[in-house]
C-alpha cells in the first residue's frame, strides 16, 4: 500500500515541478496569455522536453496509483483515474505541434479529471471531490475572455481543484487504511 502512495505523491511532485521549472526557463510564458502546452511546443519552447518529460512521467506515475492504490477501495475511480493518467501522457507525446490531436487529447484530459471526480464523489460520497466544480468558473471566463486570453490560469487552477481529494485517498493509502466507508 505504501508503494502506490509513493506513486500519488510523485505524480503530484513531478507534475509540479517540472511545470515550474518549465516555466521558470521560459521568460516570454504568460499566465494569462499562454496555455500551459504553450511549454510544451517543440517548435518554439527552449523547455519543452522538460516539460512534456514531466507530463509523461506524471501521468505514467498517476495510473500507477490509480490501479494500484485505488483499486480495492474505489475501483470505478481507479479506471478513470488511470485513464486521466493516460491522457496527461497523451497530452506531452502528441504536444502543441501535432495541432488538432493535441487539442483533442488536451479536451480529453480536462473532461477526465472532472469524470474522475464526479465519478469519486458518486462511489466514495466525498464532497472534496465536487470541489472540481469551481473549475467550470475560470473555463467560462476564458471562453468570454474575461481577464486572461490564454488557457494557463485555467488549466493549473483545474488541477490544483483535483488536488484536495486525490491527496485525501493518498493519505489514506499511506496509512494502509482502506479509505473509508461512505455509509
Amino acid at each position: 500500500m505504501a508503494r502506490s502512495a509513493f506513486f500519488g505523491l510523485a505524480a503530484i511532485i513531478v507534475f509540479y515541478v517540472f511545470t515550474a521549472l518549465a516555466v521558470l526557463l521560459s521568460p516570454w510564458f504568460s499566465w494569462i496569455a499562454n496555455a500551459l502546452s504553450d511549454l510544451g511546443n517543440v517548435s518554439t519552447s527552449g523547455a519543452a522536453a522538460i516539460f512534456n518529460f514531466g507530463l509523461m512521467a506524471s501521468g505514467f506515475l498517476l495510473l500507477l496509483y490509480s490501479v494500484i492504490g485505488l483499486r480495492v477501495s474505489a475501483p470505478v475511480t481507479s479506471y478513470l483515474l488511470a485513464f486521466t493518467g493516460l491522457s496527461l501522457q497523451f497530452v506531452g507525446a502528441f504536444n502543441e505541434t501535432y495541432g488538432t490531436l493535441h487539442l483533442v487529447v488536451s479536451v480529453i484530459l480536462f473532461l477526465s479529471l472532472l469524470v474522475s471526480s464526479l465519478a469519486y464523489f458518486a462511489e466514495r460520497r466525498s464532497y472534496l471531490a465536487l470541489i472540481v466544480l469551481f473549475g467550470i468558473v475560470p473555463w467560462v471566463m476564458l471562453a468570454y475572455k474575461i481577464f486572461f486570453t490564454g488557457a494557463a490560469l485555467p488549466e493549473i487552477f483545474s488541477s490544483f481543484l483535483v488536488m484536495p481529494w486525490i491527496l485525501s485517498t493518498i493519505a489514506s493509502v499511506k496509512k494502509g487504511e482502506k479509505l473509508a466507508d461512505p455509509s
